[in-house]
């Protein structure tokens, strides 16, 4: 089984910066998307940014020109980097790695909170 271990998260004021990791345990193959979501209190999980397999890079609308997904097949990693933050950006973080065949892995999530 593989897992996703996350990393990075925690409490940064308003205007700071974070950067978020992913890594899984071993090796994967035939990885289609790799991706973060977000989870806020009381809202649906949703979809942050997302980098396909080829190399197209999706981003919330909320996040774009502040966040910054990137990923690395070979060692299947994926970051995100978020710049700019801001209190609505607070929510658990979920690593997600999506494979060709429809097999998802999800990690067991990271907080960030913004807040000064």
């Amino acid at each position: 089984q593989v897992q996703l271990v996350e990393s990075g998260g925690g409490l940064v004021q308003p205007g700071g910066s974070l950067r978020l990791s992913c890594a899984a345990s071993r090796s994967i193959y035939s990885i289609d998307t790799m991706g973060w979501y977000r989870q806020a209190a009381g809202k649906q999980r949703e979809l942050v940014a997302a980098s396909t397999r080829g190399d197209t890079t999706n981003y919330a609308d909320s996040v774009k020109g502040r966040f910054t997904i990137s990923r690395d097949s070979v060692r299947n990693t994926v970051s995100l980097q978020m710049n700019s933050l801001k209190p609505e950006d607070t929510a658990v973080y979920y690593c997600n790695i999506y494979l060709l065949n429809g097999q998802k892995y999800w990690g067991q999530g990271t907080q960030v909170t913004v807040s000064s």
